[in-house]
């Protein structure tokens, strides 16, 4: 009789836990939601996350707040997240960066994929290799050839030891089987101006950033990275296409939240998130600076993410790459 008792004690207590979890759930969000975003404002996982505030402010009637916290390669802004009260009122806003940082940081405080879980992918932008028009060369092959011809002599700037532009080229240097020497500065535009000024040879840039030097002459396009050309640059070859088979690399913007948020909050996030995505004011606004919406289940997120550490750890090992 008396375990009968605890038994009906027991399932109570569950029943009762899963009640509150529901009425829960089926108020979110009843108070104010914040984004974090690891960076300064005006970059893509800023302005991702501003639009998607935005929207969902308005779908939802309750203010969504986008708050920076630059530092550490997106890692402070990360560690904040999966800190936080699993109820799915702080979400992260990442780039390509999150990936990266969990295969160059030998310590994170926080586990990043067993801490934190994607709602969805929201978008992806390309790369484009752009050298001066002071260099001489006409296209990748030429660039190719003048830097098997003088082994370690040629450079690439990045936009920090580890970052997305320093991935992007090191896998271009690898597949291209060439040696060039890799110098990093402190962000993208210090690391164009130094390819203005011709003190380095090329630089993997994104789009976004690069696109109107390419189309002032400032500045040559000989590849971009995704395997079909940009609308941006129709003009500019891909990298495949150019003379390294094969080569492909996105940088890409999503968001995620703390792993233990409950599921039925997560499939509410993507399905909103989704909508937003799939609305012609978002494509209207991101594609003159080469964001292309790219919404995705919160699964197959979570997948991109494990590969894309995959890739970017043997990189990291193959180049000696370590966080500074």
């Amino acid at each position: 009789m008396a375990n009968r008792k605890l038994l009906s004690l027991m399932l109570g207590l569950v029943f009762a836990a899963a009640a509150g979890a529901g009425h829960a759930q089926a108020g979110y969000p009843n108070r104010p939601v914040k984004i974090m975003v690891g960076f300064t404002p005006g970059g893509g996982p800023d302005i991702t996350a501003r639009h998607v505030a935005q929207k969902l402010s308005e779908r939802w009637g309750q203010q969504v707040i986008v708050e920076n916290r630059p530092g550490a390669g997106g890692t402070l802004a990360a560690a904040q997240v999966a800190r936080a009260a699993p109820d799915g009122y702080t979400l992260l806003s990442v780039s390509s960066a999150h990936a990266a940082a969990a295969a160059i940081y030998p310590k994170l405080p926080y586990d990043t994929v067993g801490e934190l879980a994607g709602i969805t992918q929201t978008g992806s932008s390309k790369y484009v290799l752009v050298v001066p028009p002071s260099l001489g060369v006409k296209s990748l092959q030429e660039l190719l050839d003048a830097a098997k011809a003088k082994p370690g002599q040629l450079n690439f700037s990045s936009a920090g030891v580890g970052s997305g532009t320093h991935f992007a080229a090191e896998i271009f240097k690898a597949m291209a089987v060439i040696d060039v020497v890799h110098v990093p500065f402190k962000g993208i535009p210090e690391a164009l101006a130094e390819t203005l000024a011709g003190r380095v040879q090329f630089f993997m840039a994104p789009i976004a950033n690069s696109v109107n030097y390419v189309k002032d002459g400032r500045l040559l396009g000989l590849g971009v990275s995704s395997l079909q050309r940009d609308p941006l640059l129709p003009e500019v070859p891909t990298v495949d296409e150019a003379g390294v088979g094969g080569y492909q690399s996105e940088l890409w913007f999503g968001l995620l939240t703390a792993s233990g948020v409950p599921r039925a909050i997560i499939a509410k996030l993507n399905r909103d998130i989704v909508r937003i995505l799939g609305e012609p004011d978002t494509r209207s606004r991101w594609g003159p600076i080469g964001i292309e919406p790219r919404p995705s289940a919160p699964e197959d997120f979570d997948r991109m993410i494990r590969e894309e550490i995959a890739l970017f750890s043997r990189t990291a090992r193959a180049a000696s790459i370590k966080a500074e």
